[in-house]
C-alpha cells in the first residue's frame, strides 16, 4: 500500500487542475479557484509552495481562454493571473486524460453526466497518482467507481471523492455536524431542503436534468451494482427513525414536503457504513426531504413528476425530456442555464432535526431522550455554492493531509473529511453551518 500522499509529491506542475472548466458549471468554478488562489497568495492558505497553482483544461484554448478572461473581468483583483496553465484535453481522448492526471495533485472533474464521461476521467487520475473530485449526485456512477477503483486507489495512495458540490457536501457534512454537536450519541436525523428564489424566479442547467432523466431510467441497474459490491449491512442503533410518505404536511415548516430524490441519502449512508465499520462510530440513520410550499405547489409537482417517470421509461420519452427541459420542467431547467439575477436571489436552508441519546443512556435499551436541531445555509445552491464546496473539499485534501483517511480509495465526502478542517473552510465561504435549538433532554 502507498503511503499517505506519496503519489501527491513535489514535482507536479500543479496542485489543482478543473477539467471542463469552459461548461456551464465549470465557468463557475474557475472563479472560485482563482479566489481560493488569492487568498492562498495573501497567506491565508498553508500550502507548501505558498501559492495554488493551477490549471484549466478542456478541448478548446479558445474558450478555456475565454473563461479565465470572464474570470478576470468578474473578479478584479482577485483574477487569475498569467501563470495559470490551459491544457488541451478530451474525454475520450485517454493519451490527453493522461497527460493531464500526471501534471496535477487533485482534479476537479466538472464534465458530466458522469454515468458517461465520468469513468475515464477517475481511471486517468487512478492510474497516473492524481487524486479526483467531482459533483456528481449519480448514486449508478459513485458507487460503481468504488467497485471498480477503490483497491487501485488505495494501492496508488490516491482519492476518489465523489459528490463534492450541492449533493452532497451540506447533507453528508451537515450530520456530522449534528452528530458532533450532540452531547451524547446520535442515532437518527432528518433534513429538510428549502431552496427560496427571488423574483427573478428559480433557474437550474440542463445537465443537472439530463443526470436525473438517465439515472431514473437506469435504477434497476443500481440494485445490481450493490449486489455486485456486497455491502455489510449497516445496523440500526436505537429507536429506527419512521419512514414517511413520499408527501406530508409539515407543521415545523407550515409546508408541505417530499422524499429528495437525490443522491443525499445513498452518499450519507455511504458514510456512514465507513464510519461504523472502519472508525467503530455510532451509526446514524438519515431521512431527506424538501419542502415544497402549499397545496397549489404540490398539485404542479405531482403532475410534472407522474409525466416525467412516466416519460423516463421510454426512450422516446428520454428523447423527448432531454431535448425539452424547459417545458418538462415547467421553466426551472434549461439549457442556457439561470441568469445572474436568478443565481444572486436565491439561497438554501437545510435543516437538521436530531434524536438520539444522552450520556450514559443506552440505546438499545431506552427509547430516545434528547434532540437537536441544526442548520447549513449559504447562497444559491447548484453554481454558487457547489463550487464553494468543491474547491474547499480540494483545499482540504490539499492542506490536511494528515486528517484524510491513512488509506487512498474511493470515498463519499463525509467518509473523507470526518476529521478534516472542511466545515470551517465551508463557514469562512459563506456555507454556513450552525445549531438552531441545542439538546434538550
Amino acid at each position: 500500500m502507498a503511503a499517505r500522499g506519496s503519489t501527491m509529491a513535489a514535482g507536479r506542475v500543479y496542485d489543482i487542475v478543473v477539467f471542463g472548466a469552459s461548461g456551464f458549471t465549470g465557468q463557475f468554478v474557475v472563479e472560485e479557484v482563482a479566489r481560493a488562489a488569492a487568498a492562498t497568495a495573501a497567506g491565508e492558505g498553508q500550502l507548501c509552495s505558498g501559492r495554488l497553482r493551477w490549471a484549466v483544461a478542456g478541448r478548446s484554448r479558445e474558450k478555456l481562454r475565454a473563461v479565465l478572461d470572464r474570470a478576470a473581468e468578474r473578479l478584479g483583483k482577485a483574477a487569475p493571473g498569467e501563470d495559470v496553465g490551459v491544457l488541451l484535453c478530451d474525454v475520450s481522448d485517454a493519451g490527453s486524460l493522461a497527460a493531464m492526471a500526471k501534471q496535477t495533485r487533485v482534479v476537479l472533474n466538472c464534465v458530466g453526466p458522469y454515468r458517461f464521461f465520468g469513468e475515464p476521467v477517475v481511471e486517468a487520475c487512478v492510474e497516473n497518482g492524481a487524486s479526483c473530485i467531482d459533483i456528481s449526485g449519480e448514486p449508478q456512477f459513485l458507487e460503481g467507481m468504488y467497485l471498480k477503483y477503490n483497491e487501485k486507489a488505495a494501492e496508488k495512495g490516491v482519492y476518489v471523492i465523489g459528490s463534492c458540490g450541492f449533493d452532497s457536501i451540506p447533507a453528508d457534512m451537515g450530520v456530522l455536524y449534528t452528530r458532533d454537536k450532540l452531547k451524547g450519541t446520535l442515532t437518527a436525523v432528518e433534513s429538510f431542503l428549502s431552496v427560496k428564489s427571488g423574483p427573478e424566479g428559480l433557474g437550474v442547467h440542463d445537465g443537472t436534468w439530463k443526470s436525473a432523466v438517465y439515472g431514473l431510467a437506469d435504477e434497476a441497474s443500481l440494485k445490481k451494482l450493490r449486489k455486485q459490491i456486497g455491502y455489510a449491512p449497516v445496523p440500526v442503533v436505537g429507536a429506527k427513525l419512521k419512514k414517511r410518505g413520499f408527501m406530508f404536511y409539515s407543521p415545523e415548516f407550515k409546508e408541505y414536503c417530499l422524499t429528495f430524490m437525490g443522491s443525499d441519502g445513498s452518499v450519507v449512508k455511504r458514510t456512514q457504513r465507513y464510519l461504523h465499520t472502519e472508525l467503530q462510530q455510532t451509526p446514524v440513520q438519515y431521512g431527506a426531504y424538501v419542502t415544497v410550499g402549499g397545496l397549489g405547489s404540490v398539485i404542479k409537482l405531482m403532475f410534472l413528476g407522474m409525466l416525467f417517470l412516466l416519460l423516463v421509461k421510454f426512450n422516446f420519452g428520454r428523447k423527448l425530456l432531454t431535448k425539452y427541459p424547459e417545458f418538462f420542467s415547467a421553466g426551472r431547467f434549461s439549457k442556457k442555464g439561470p441568469t445572474q439575477k436568478q443565481m444572486d436571489g436565491t439561497s438554501f436552508t437545510m435543516t437538521f432535526f436530531g434524536e438520539g441519546y444522552s450520556e450514559g443512556q443506552d440505546p438499545q435499551n431506552a427509547k430516545p431522550n434528547v434532540k437537536i436541531c441544526t442548520e447549513v445555509k449559504g447562497p444559491e445552491p447548484g453554481y454558487v455554492a457547489t463550487p464553494i464546496a468543491m474547491v474547499q473539499a480540494a483545499l482540504s485534501l490539499l492542506e490536511d493531509s494528515a486528517s484524510l483517511p491513512k488509506r487512498g480509495g474511493v470515498y463519499s465526502p463525509g467518509a473523507a473529511f470526518s476529521k478534516t478542517k472542511l466545515i470551517d473552510r465551508l463557514n469562512n465561504r459563506g456555507v454556513e453551518f450552525s445549531v438552531i435549538s441545542k439538546p434538550e433532554v
